[in-house]
C-alpha cells in the first residue's frame, strides 16, 4: 500500500470514527484499545508469574496468585499512566493516591467481581469455567476501564 492510500485510510478512519464517536468519543476509544493492550500484557504476564511460582518455586497455587496480582497491578498502573491516560488525567493526584485506587478498582473487578460472577455462572447456571472465564472478561474489562478512566485517574 503506498503512502497515499494509508493517508486516504487513515483519512476515512478519521472521518467515520468523528461522525459516530465524536471527538471525546474517539479518545475514549482509543484510551479503551490501548488499556486492552495493557491488559493483554499483564495477562499473559500473570499467567506466567503465577506458573513460575507454582511449578518451578514450589509456591502455594493462591500465594502464586497473589504475587502475580501485586506485580501485574503495578505493571499496569505504571504502563497505563505513561501510555493511556493524558498526562491531564494523571494529574489527579499523588502517585500514591493513584496507585492505591488503580489496586482498589482491579480488586473489585478481577478479584471479587470475577469471583463472584464465575460462581454464578459455574455452581448456579454450570456453564463450563472456561466458557464463564471468557464472559467474564466482557464485563470485567470495560468495568475496569471506567473505574481507571473516571476514579484512579480522573481529572480534578
Amino acid at each position: 500500500m503506498t503512502e497515499l492510500n494509508k493517508d486516504q485510510n487513515n483519512h476515512f478512519i478519521d472521518k467515520v470514527c468523528d461522525r459516530f464517536l465524536g471527538a471525546k468519543g474517539k479518545e475514549t476509544l482509543i484510551q479503551f484499545l490501548k488499556f486492552g493492550i495493557v491488559g493483554f500484557i499483564n495477562t499473559v504476564l500473570s499467567y506466567a508469574i503465577t506458573n513460575i511460582g507454582f511449578y518451578l518455586l514450589d509456591l502455594h497455587m493462591q500465594l502464586s496468585n497473589a504475587i502475580s496480582f501485586v506485580i501485574t497491578v503495578l505493571i499496569s498502573f505504571l504502563l497505563n499512566s505513561r501510555f493511556v491516560f493524558s498526562k491531564e488525567e494523571n494529574k489527579q493526584g499523588s502517585f500514591w493516591k493513584s496507585l492505591i485506587r488503580v489496586y482498589i478498582s482491579y480488586s473489585i473487578t478481577g478479584l471479587f467481581l470475577a469471583g463472584i460472577l464465575l460462581y454464578v455462572e459455574e455452581t448456579l447456571l454450570g456453564i463450563p469455567h472456561y466458557i464463564a472465564s471468557f464472559m467474564n472478561i466482557i464485563i470485567t474489562v470495560p468495568l475496569n476501564f471506567i473505574l481507571n478512566k473516571y476514579w484512579a485517574y480522573r481529572k480534578k
